[in-house]
């Protein structure tokens, strides 16, 4: 399986040009998965503490465009996250799995865990989701998801284990200055949940906004670091072993009991 992670800037005048370097390297390394940054198809608004109907409105209208052309890149499957406004009219973060089967993306998770800080206001933008973190399917593969801050509650990683996740997907919007710590919890979360742990970021330049650092990464379960994307090279392919992943819920600290 050919999986690939990568770091995308979403500012206006930069986005679309990621996202066409994003398909030409999909295709050219004939790549079976994707997964994309956190809220990645609009600027991230979080970035401003002043939540704006309209603006989250925009975003929406943004991600729909871009999910309903998915098939644009050419891999069978890929995961990423949307802004949304459910039936009650409550703003969420959802996470989806789209299929080049059914050219569908199907939600599987609304993020629960939500930071407020400078950068980062989402619990001041749109509410959490259920306590749910449920297992996605694509490509015979069963996939766990935790929205950025989400990886750092390991409980859910070692849920995905008992789930039999094959990859534990970690979209993600996050700063320049902790990307080596977010890289350390990456691997943890890998062992914790004996899954290849694959993480997209978004990314802007230093002193720009938003503050996103990038570094993507595919670590493997026992925690080695297969490939990490940078600003030279935005897009990373990797070829895994699902076996591995599958064989390695049987082993420490997986089988350890609870």
């Amino acid at each position: 399986m050919k999986v690939t992670v990568c770091q995308i800037d979403p500012r206006a005048g930069q986005l679309e040009q990621y996202l066409a370097g994003l398909a030409e390297h999909v295709r050219a390394r004939n790549s079976d998965f994707v997964l994309f940054p956190e809220m990645c198809f609009a600027d991230w608004l979080a970035a401003d503490d002043k939540p704006d109907a309209d603006r989250w409105g925009a975003a929406v209208a943004a991600h729909e465009v871009e999910v309903a052309r998915l098939s644009r890149y050419g891999m069978k499957a890929a995961m990423g996250t949307r802004p949304i406004v459910n039936a009650a009219g409550s703003r969420r973060n959802q996470a989806y799995v789209w299929s080049a089967e059914t050219d569908h993306a199907v939600p599987i998770h609304e993020k629960y865990y939500l930071p407020d800080e400078p950068g980062y206001y989402e619990h001041t933008w749109y509410d959490r989701g259920e306590k749910r973190f449920d297992t996605g399917r694509a490509l015979g593969m069963r996939l766990g998801v935790q929205i950025c801050t989400e990886m750092w509650f390991f409980e859910w990683a070692r849920h995905y284990a008992n789930s039999r996740v094959d990859l534990l997907c970690v979209p993600r919007a996050t700063p320049h200055g902790s990307v080596d710590k977010w890289l350390a919890g990456g691997q943890a979360a890998a062992v914790c949940s004996g899954a290849y742990c694959l993480s997209s970021n978004l990314w802007a330049p230093v002193g720009q906004s938003p503050d996103a650092g990038g570094l993507g990464w595919v670590v493997d379960p026992e925690g080695n670091v297969l490939a990490t994307t940078s600003s030279d090279d935005p897009f990373a392919t990797v070829d895994i072993d699902l076996d591995f992943a599958r064989l390695s819920k049987s082993t420490y600290p997986r089988y350890v009991p609870e």
